[in-house]
């Protein structure tokens, strides 16, 4: 069966009695089994679907259908699912089963939407091309020579390969918009503490943030409106009132002020990618939209405080897979210390040993007031420099990421040309601002770009509003 790539067409479709979702969630299924060599899902809920699929049809039919009653959702295996496994990409997680439900998930399944399987990532998100997966790498489907970005490449590429509506990732430093800009899709990182981080497993907890991929920004819109929300069982969840996301959707940008970091068009930025990048600058100017140069004086420091404070973080997070609580258990160990080191160096990858130990360096004796607490007041600075261009500015234009999806083991024996594949992202999660990349155009080769808008803190309208008119316009459906 054919598959409709967007929740709103499919919701037109379910509505007027075309289709029905059972019908829909077939379709799906049948396109996630024919696309594994993607490997895009870790699991695939085949019968949870098809049932949940009935459950929502009778409720259409009855009229008491929530919003995304049809909607077909991936979930990163980053999020908790009662009873299902939640494996983080990871050996050490690769038959636990979680015991409760996160809460954005749960927002999910009240508002009907049908969950077809837990996507493949990076090992603990550690990332940025979904190479790092104990589950073997996923495919980038615009060209499968390519990655297609992390940490949630799974749930990336679930979108982009139409495998599902929309899909659940996370993003610590890039993890959502990097993917979303390798792939061509729309990627939303919302602001910290907008969308309840309970059941989500932590890699860096002053950063991680939940957000959709979707193929639309208003699909994208839709979903944040029912994950966002303040949650008692999350500490750092904002008790700041929701809006209704779609409704500031707008095909009219005129009379905003879009700024523009001369610290993002540095060396460094391929060609054909600034090339895109500008030419959405142009759309935005002949819109009426005024376009303002500023600072951020502080970013040539974004990527080493990012990668110290999140390592720090992740030492600390990670410390709980030692082989005795849960998780993998070397069995052959005879003392406790030799099942410690032998459980985590059999269960943990490369790159996640490598992050942990790095953290625990900066945060060890003698080295935490040089690293850690020194990069703490630098993100202090960097947060400052964007409050001060939000005084001027309404959002924040600039390239999701300095190149188009490279190739497989281009970046992997060179950890620091991987880390600055983050390079324009990780400014946001420092700062705990919305961001959003939306796709502008194509290189040479055909790889997407993707174009990047930042707002302030829990002004996700303005930048879905930009993201909107952008879209309209590579479509070519603008007013």
């Amino acid at each position: 069966m054919q598959t409709e790539l967007t929740f709103e067409k499919t919701r037109e479709s379910i509505l007027s009695g075309v289709t029905t979702c059972e019908r829909v969630v077939d379709g799906y299924l049948q396109k996630i089994d024919s696309a594994k060599r993607l490997n895009a899902f870790l699991s695939v809920f085949h019968d949870e679907a098809r049932d949940q699929a009935c459950r929502v049809d009778r409720k259409i039919a009855s009229g008491t259908a929530g919003k995304l009653a049809g909607m077909v959702i991936g979930i990163k295996d980053v999020l908790c699912m009662k009873g299902k496994k939640v494996t983080c990409g990871s050996r050490i997680l690769e038959n636990f089963e979680s015991l409760y439900t996160a809460t954005a998930v749960e927002a999910l399944l009240r508002e009907d939407a049908i969950l077809v399987g837990k996507t493949n990532m990076d090992e603990f998100a550690m990332g940025s091309s979904t190479e790092n997966s104990a589950f073997g790498p996923v495919l980038n489907p615009v060209d499968e020579t390519k990655v297609p970005g992390g940490s949630s490449g799974g749930s990336c590429v679930a979108v982009a390969a139409g495998l599902s509506h929309a899909a659940l990732g996370t993003d610590t430093g890039g993890s959502i918009r990097q993917p979303a800009s390798f792939c061509g899709v729309v990627g939303l990182k919302p602001t910290y503490g907008r969308v309840s981080r309970y059941g989500l497993v932590a890699l860096s907890s002053s950063f991680d943030q939940i957000g959709p991929f979707a193929h639309t920004v208003r699909d994208a819109a839709t979903v944040l409106g029912v994950i966002a929300g303040h949650d008692e069982r999350d500490s750092t969840s904002a008790e700041v009132p929701v809006p209704d996301y779609a409704r500031s959707l707008s095909k009219d940008v005129k009379g905003m002020k879009i700024g523009i970091p001369a610290e993002a068009f540095a060396d460094g930025l391929n060609d054909e990618v600034r090339s895109n990048v500008e030419k959405a600058v142009d759309v935005l100017r002949n819109a009426g939209a005024s376009i303002h140069d500023i600072h951020l004086p502080h970013s040539q420091y974004n990527i080493s405080t990012y990668y110290i404070l999140m390592t720090a973080e992740a030492s600390s997070n990670l410390a709980r897979y030692d082989g005795a609580r849960y998780g993998f258990r070397e069995n052959e160990a005879h003392d406790l210390a030799s099942m410690y080191t032998k459980s985590r160096s059999e269960g943990l990858g490369a790159e996640t040993k490598r992050r942990i130990m790095l953290g625990t360096y900066v945060l060890s004796a003698g080295y935490y007031d040089a690293y850690y607490k020194k990069a703490q007041r630098v993100r202090r600075l960097i947060q400052h420099d964007f409050l001060q261009a939000f005084r001027k500015v309404d959002c924040i234009l600039m390239p999701t990421s300095p190149t188009t999806a490279f190739s497989f083991g281009e970046k992997a024996d060179d950890p620091l040309q991987m880390y600055l594949s983050d390079i324009y992202t990780v400014s946001a999660n420092l700062a705990g601002i919305p961001g959003i990349s939306v796709p502008f155009g194509a290189d040479s080769k055909g790889l997407p770009v993707g174009v990047q808008l930042l707002g302030k803190q829990f002004d996700e309208p303005t930048v879905l509003r930009v993201a909107d008119f952008l879209e309209s316009h590579v479509r070519g459906d603008h007013s």
